[in-house]
């Protein structure tokens, strides 16, 4: 069994193509039927304001599976610890038996949750997307811009926060960084007015982003919304969009924005990511209509990216 460090595994895993083409391979699979993933195992520990979330697949053929484990202890930050962490846990698919276990500290999940998102815009946005709008300031804000890269030509962004102060040194660092051009807004709706994408990267427990922001032929990928407390998207988003896509329907309709449909049907059809990538066929069928994607975060992408990175660490 081998142990590896976040400094490692940095080493050798970035937002670059081949890590994109690892993690929509085990969309890909889960779309054609090929994993098995069970639930997200999710424990609250509330007094000490945190949880736990577990999460595995199998890729059917591959040889090894991955655990996820992701503490969250949103106090942290008081006692100059970090709220988020976690460890992969990667088993051989013969015997059972560990074969690593990647101490990567929450690394691989910011990679792969930044990775779905660009997957998400290159089978869903428009070609020639080039303005992104992101609400939220926080480390996916970057990185979601930094892997839509990967696929788009973006080359202008728009930012809304909640903290203006936040927002402008996003704004900043993502100019320095990227080379884009960037502008900071207090109002949403006018942070989406021009884009081609929208992000939503928020821990908002209150839908932020509604149906009248939308202009035509943008895409929407909502990815904060990964527990049951969480809305970003007010339904009037998903009732306007041609198209809705989630990463499994069962994760969106527990963690994802489709909770709020509970009890009923909604009153639109609902796609997977997997099977719209399996399928090799656009949804879109005109550049102005919308879609939308709920990125809850799945068991496949985890066993994808683990999977990659040992390769990585052994090459």
């Amino acid at each position: 069994m081998e142990l590896y460090s976040r400094e490692q595994i940095q080493k050798v895993v970035s937002l670059d193509h081949a890590a994109l083409e690892a993690v929509e391979a085990g969309f890909r699979a889960l779309g054609e039927g090929n994993v098995v993933q069970p639930p997200i195992l999710s424990m609250a520990i509330e007094e000490a304001n945190g949880e736990v979330d577990v999460k595995t697949a199998h890729i059917k053929g591959n040889s090894r599976f991955a655990i996820k484990v992701s503490p969250g202890f949103f106090d942290n930050p008081k006692l100059g610890l970090p709220s988020l962490n976690g460890l992969m846990i990667v088993f051989s698919a013969k015997t059972g038996l560990v074969e690593a276990v990647l101490f990567d500290e929450g690394y691989l999940t910011d990679i792969r949750t930044a990775l779905a998102g660009a997957i998400a815009a290159k089978h869903l946005s428009r070609a020639d997307s080039q303005r992104v709008t992101v609400l939220g300031a926080g480390l996916q804000a970057e990185l979601q811009v930094a892997a839509l890269m990967l696929v788009r030509d973006i080359d202008t962004l728009d930012v809304w926060a909640r903290d203006v102060a936040k927002a402008e040194a996003y704004a900043a660092r993502m100019q320095e960084k990227y080379g884009l051009t960037v502008a900071v807004h207090t109002d949403i709706g006018e942070a989406c007015r021009e884009a081609d994408i929208i992000v939503t990267t928020t821990p908002s427990r209150e839908p932020l982003l509604s149906g009248e922001h939308l202009r035509e032929g943008v895409h929407v990928t909502a990815m904060g919304s990964d527990s049951p407390d969480k809305r970003e998207l007010d339904t009037s988003v998903m009732e306007r969009a041609d198209h809705y896509v989630a990463d499994t329907r069962a994760q969106s309709e527990n963690n994802g924005e489709l909770k709020a449909y509970a009890g009923h049907q909604p009153p639109f059809a609902v796609n997977e990511l997997g099977r719209v990538i399996a399928s090799g066929k656009s949804l879109r069928a005109t550049d102005s209509q919308i879609t939308v994607c709920d990125l809850t975060g799945t068991g496949v992408q985890d066993t994808a990216i683990a999977g990659f990175t040992l390769a990585r660490l052994a090459s």
